[in-house]
């Protein structure tokens, strides 16, 4: 599984969430090449090939005839609570889904997982979880609302003052570093990478349904 490049990318841009910002937090500005906003809280997203699940019945079949179910996950939205020494991100989001056979009630339960992705790659935690669709008789949509969170350390997803410092430091025009974005020290780019942190949210897809969404 890959994660999306637009949440993860290691820049003071990726871990952006202004829903978070508040005095005191670090703003890059004039002088470096950028404008970006950082905070303590995690970004929230879904990774690639995760948003979507489709059902086939046969289970085995992948022809339009044999398409049963599919469902999408939309409208990813977190609270964030930064006051204390661990920083807590609640996240809600809805389920769509969309079946072929209207006929009879049915209730179709889907697993997803949360995890919490520090510096792009590495997952520190993980949680499965489910979320239950409930058709009406005839009804061909059905919409259901599913909750997941992460607790992120506020000491890991600090930045360490000497690299602040180097980010926010003013540069006096004609000086050397002036010319110099910050971000392409990798020292600075590795200690970015290393204090932002995302919580991702998927469904668990078997082996070939993450295939398909991958190839189709």
């Amino acid at each position: 599984m890959r994660f999306r490049t637009a949440l993860i990318t290691m820049t003071v841009a990726s871990a952006a969430l202004a829903g978070c910002a508040k005095t005191g937090d670090l703003v890059v500005q004039e002088g470096v090449g950028i404008t970006a906003l950082r905070s303590v809280c995690p970004a929230v997203g879904v990774p690639d090939y995760t948003g979507n699940i489709t059902l086939f019945s046969p289970e085995t079949a992948r022809t339009l005839d044999a398409l049963d179910m599919t469902a999408s996950i939309t409208n990813v939205r977190s609270q964030c609570d930064d006051t204390g020494a661990d920083v807590y991100a609640n996240v809600t989001f809805d389920v769509l889904a969309q079946r072929r056979d209207v006929s009879g009630a049915r209730t179709v339960t889907l697993p997803y997982f949360s995890t919490v992705v520090r510096g792009g790659d590495s997952v520190v935690a993980k949680r499965v979880g489910s979320v239950t669709l409930n058709f009406a008789d005839g009804q061909e949509r059905a919409q259901a609302t599913a909750t997941a969170g992460g607790v992120v350390n506020r000491a890991a997803a600090t930045l360490a003052p000497d690299v602040r410092e180097r980010i926010v430091r003013r540069r006096r025009s004609g000086e050397e570093e002036a010319a110099v974005d910050p971000l392409t020290d990798p020292a600075v780019r590795a200690a970015l990478a290393q204090a932002s942190f995302e919580v991702l949210v998927g469904f668990q897809l078997t082996e070939d349904q993450l295939a398909y969404n991958a190839t189709r």
